[in-house]
């Protein structure tokens, strides 16, 4: 039993690691290298994440700066960025790529609080599925005996404590990207 409350707890640590990732990626008006996290270059004929590439650095609150180490990646960095959904032209000079962010509109922000809090409900929805996996597995092993009534209705208690703590972690970092979001 204990095995898969603690198999559960792991699985919600995941859930929760992921949507801090995913949150990495949304742009909130400021630099962030973690935008670039999902972009892949083609280079040598095999995707690569630009980090892997290149140096990536906030030069300024608004810029972020990208030395590739090898000279020749810099047109398929400037390409993959292009391609991807970050919205943003990057500035080739011959040695380093620049990004500079806009400053959002007060509408993009809005917009991008409402896709934070989809991310939100979408890990909420994710940590209830793990917590119905754990119940049902702690009811199959009441069927078979392995365990009582009372150590099923303990574990299930057990199971949704710690289903309500991830679910709270979740409120609080999505109102804090929230608010990071709608800061100017």
């Amino acid at each position: 039993m204990d095995a898969v409350i603690s198999k559960a707890e792991e699985k919600m640590k995941k859930t929760i690691s992921v949507l801090v990732s995913d949150f990495g990626s949304v742009r909130a008006g400021r630099a962030n290298p973690t935008v670039l996290d999902k972009i892949r270059v083609d280079y040598y004929g095999s995707p690569m994440p630009i980090n892997q590439l290149a140096s990536v650095s906030v030069a300024e609150a608004r810029v972020l700066m990208i030395s590739p180490w090898d000279k020749s990646s810099l047109k398929p960095i400037e390409k993959a960025i292009q391609a991807s959904e970050l919205g943003i032209n990057p500035q080739n000079d011959g040695q380093v790529i620049r990004l500079i962010f806009p400053q959002l509109t007060e509408e993009d922000r809005k917009s991008l609080v409402k896709d934070v809090k989809k991310m939100g409900e979408e890990s909420k929805v994710a940590i209830r599925s793990i917590r119905r996996d754990a119940m049902d597995k702690c009811k199959a092993k009441k069927k078979d005996g392995e365990l009582t009534e009372d150590d099923l209705k303990h574990a299930e208690n057990k199971i949704q404590k710690i289903t309500d703590k991830y679910v709270k972690e979740i409120d609080a970092k999505v109102a804090e990207k929230g608010e990071e979001i709608l800061s100017i």
